[in-house]
């Protein structure tokens, strides 16, 4: 990576948490040390917050899944599938956001969390939605996603892997959306070039070997993009620990690179 490339975020991540070259060894995934929340002490979302560009999670029941998969009740790594990377993954990228860009983010707050029947959905115009292997959306949560994004919401779908994880996203959008199909992106997409200019989408396997990272779109009539797919990926993971060891800062500053852009395109879009 070129000087030119990297100073920028490198900068910026530096300001978040003081980066120096211990970033660049790998340690044990850390806890997170800060409050637990469970989905009982959840706040409704401040309808205060949507004059601001917010990151906005989507929930949706897992319960079914608890005791096989022996996960516990508190949000983030080890909680609910659709709770992982929670709250520091969105609060880290909010914080490059308002670093980076003129758009009025609200930082230093955890995400408001959404079902697709939640009418609050409609104050954000981008959501982002995790561990979709696990999703078995309700009629009116589908009904819900197809209002929202057809509206001009834009969903980013993340942390997934294997074929039948993949077949069971597909399942969920055919029932919302069965007009429209999923598409494999390359980097001639605009999502890839509309901020920053990504060169590859040859990613580190952070699921291993076997799950080379793809990504793909769903596009409205018109040609706009309504939903990015980091399938065999995890680009939260990155941005949750990009104050840690953990994640070497290159694959960081190249996570931090496709946020910015899925929201900048997102805005525009």
């Amino acid at each position: 990576m070129t000087r030119k490339r990297a100073i920028v975020i490198i900068i910026i991540i530096c300001l978040l948490a003081g980066l120096a070259v211990g970033q660049r060894r790998r340690s044990r995934k850390p806890d997170y040390d800060g409050p637990l929340v469970t989905e009982k002490d959840v706040m409704k979302v401040d309808p205060n917050l949507s004059g601001r560009f917010t990151f906005t999670r989507v929930r949706f029941d897992t319960s079914q899944f608890a005791q096989y998969y022996n996960y516990n009740n508190y949000l983030g790594d080890g909680g609910p599938p659709w709770s992982h990377d929670y709250p520091m993954a969105g609060r880290h990228l909010m914080k490059i956001m308002g670093e980076l860009s003129k758009i009025d983010a609200n930082i230093d707050v955890n995400e408001p969390i959404v079902a697709f029947n939640d009418p609050a959905i409609f104050k954000f115009p981008f959501a982002y939605i995790c561990e979709v292997g696990f999703m078995d959306l309700s009629d009116a949560e589908v009904a819900g996603m197809r209002e929202y994004l057809l509206r001009g919401g834009f969903l980013l779908v993340d942390d997934f892997r294997s074929p039948g994880q993949f077949y069971n996203l597909q399942r969920q959008i055919k029932r919302a959306m069965p007009e429209y199909e999923l598409k494999k992106l390359d980097l001639s997409h605009p999502i890839f070039n509309c901020f920053f200019s990504i060169k590859t989408l040859d990613l580190n396997p952070v699921y291993g070997p076997m799950y080379a990272p793809e990504f793909w779109g769903l596009e409205d009539a018109s040609g706009r993009l309504m939903m990015v797919v980091n399938y065999n990926y995890d680009v939260s993971d990155y941005w949750q620990f990009s104050d840690n060891p953990f994640r070497p800062i290159e694959e960081t500053n190249e996570a931090y690179k496709f946020g910015v852009n899925y929201i900048i395109y997102a805005l525009t879009h």
